[in-house]
């Protein structure tokens, strides 16, 4: 490529990647990662062998994860209390690397010109990031398509997605990247042309945004928790479930005649057969922790509980976070030295059931659209509580694991689900962000500091409807990416 530094390729697109990291959330100007991704794509694209084209973007990739998700080598750090224990963030850079790496093998070997790789390798982008929603090992963080958040463009995720999206910011830089490579001009071959239909496609998206308005419904007044536990304590029992109730039923008792009271992740520990819990000062919705038993495993719960105690209904935890409450090979293999990082942290290694079927919360005669902490960042999982018929949103979480960029990404991250489903979200939260989400994806309410516990009363509102996302799911954006990965061969036969 003409112009650019004479440095290693590897670091060269290392850089890129870090780059494209510094233009991700939780920074205010997320969208310019448009402009990153295209130097990642041209550079990926343009090197001389089939085999550099994934070295390069393994190398982008541990670039940009390793900015993107930094906050994880002080989790690290925290919770070994040893912080050079945070370099074992790196082995999960390195994968997301291979991953792109992997990806981008077979589409090299598929087309031959820089132009039709730009345009395969955006479409693989994209795909790849629909398949981190799968599996027990999924972690969809760093998905494109939130970084439209800070634009109306976002509002386009009430059509596909966030994956529509990525769509939008992977074509955009594949068409700048081709503009890169092959000149500006449109031409006898067309190559001006992609940046004309991106422009056309950033117009209609921002139309579509700016267009949209709030839903109107009848009022829900909710009155919701920010706790301040420290979550390494309430592992290791130094601050007991007995300590954590009193606390938050001092602070509940600020609640109006009609709000239904909502706190956060395992704020409640009972029994799994119990099928009232007297100490919590219903009607409300609540985190609820189950101990493991001899016959079954550990249980992380949202229940939903009356004026008199009694739990209406209940959802397990949908989708568990890996190597955090998933792990693998930990009754087989792996059991041994998964004992050794047992014996440092000071607590067993938390092995939970997952959901086997996830439905609305009943309460009142609402139906709350209840899901915990990870399930935000899965957009199947409110889905699935949306098609139901859940009228409001409801995410109890516990944020008090790790700190920085981290805790504000998860909460941004979860307001694009209120997009998609048009439903108003409501977040009870410890040590992170907790309030309220319209469902345009505005904050309209929220705390997201302080060292003691709060209440935050919100008034969400009840809204009925199933958007375009909701109906069809994610296969407009994968016809699409898939229509970019055509569009590459298209080009390669035309060279």
């Amino acid at each position: 490529m003409a112009g650019v530094p004479s440095l290693p390729p590897p670091l060269l697109a290392l850089l890129l990647g870090a780059l494209l990291g510094l233009c991700g959330l939780p920074l205010s100007w997320s969208v310019l990662s448009v402009l990153p991704l295209a130097g990642v794509l041209a550079y990926a694209a343009s090197a001389r062998t089939v085999e550099g084209v994934p070295g390069r973007l393994f190398w982008s990739g541990v670039g940009y994860f390793t900015v993107h998700l930094w906050w994880l080598t002080a989790f690290l750090g925290k919770i070994f209390n040893f912080p050079p224990t945070g370099v074992l963030a790196f082995v999960l850079f390195i994968f997301e690397g291979i991953f792109l790496a992997v990806m981008a093998y077979p589409l090299a070997r598929l087309v031959r010109t820089p132009q039709a790789r730009i345009w395969a390798l955006a479409g693989g982008w994209v795909v790849l990031e629909w398949t981190r929603f799968l599996g027990p090992l999924s972690f969809p963080w760093p998905t494109l398509g939130y970084t439209l958040l800070p634009t109306p463009a976002i509002q386009i995720a009430d059509l596909g997605g966030v994956l529509l999206g990525s769509v939008l910011v992977a074509g955009t830089a594949a068409a700048l990247s081709g503009a890169l490579l092959g000149g500006w001009s449109v031409g006898k071959q067309g190559r001006g042309r992609p940046v004309v239909l991106a422009a056309v496609c950033w117009t209609a998206a921002l139309t579509y945004g700016f267009t949209r308005t709030a839903g109107e419904g009848p009022v829900q007044p909710m009155l919701v928790l920010r706790t301040s536990f420290d979550s390494f304590s309430r592992a290791t029992g130094d601050l007991t479930p007995e300590q954590q109730l009193q606390a938050q039923r001092d602070v509940s008792a600020l609640r109006g005649p009609n709000d239904v009271l909502v706190w956060s992740e395992t704020a409640l520990t009972a029994p799994a057969s119990g099928t009232t819990l007297p100490q919590f000062p219903g009607p409300g919705i609540s985190g609820l922790g189950v101990p493991p038993t001899q016959s079954e495993k550990q249980q992380n719960t949202v229940v939903a509980i009356d004026a008199g105690g009694q739990v209406t209904s209940r959802n397990h935890k949908a989708k568990l976070v890996p190597f955090g409450e998933y792990f693998v090979l930990y009754d087989n293999i792996l059991r041994h030295a998964y004992g050794l990082i047992e014996n440092v942290i000071g607590f067993r290694l938390p092995a939970v059931e997952p959901a086997r079927s996830i439905a609305p919360l009943t309460l009142d005669g609402v139906q709350y659209g209840a899901y915990i902490c990870y399930d935000s960042v899965f957009p199947w999982v409110a889905r699935s509580l949306t098609r139901q018929g859940a009228q409001v949103l409801v995410n109890p979480s516990n944020d008090g694991w790790y700190d920085g960029w981290g805790v504000q990404q998860h909460f941004m991250m979860g307001r694009v689900r209120a997009i998609e489903n048009r439903r108003w979200l409501v977040r009870s939260v410890n040590k992170g962000v907790a309030g309220a989400v319209n469902d345009l994806g505005q904050p309209v309410k929220v705390i997201s500091s302080g060292d003691t516990i709060q209440a935050l009363s919100v008034r969400p509102k009840l809204l009925t409807g199933r958007t375009v996302f909701n109906r069809v799911g994610d296969w407009p954006a994968l016809l699409l990416a898939l229509g970019m990965i055509g569009y590459g061969v298209r080009l390669d036969r035309r060279w």
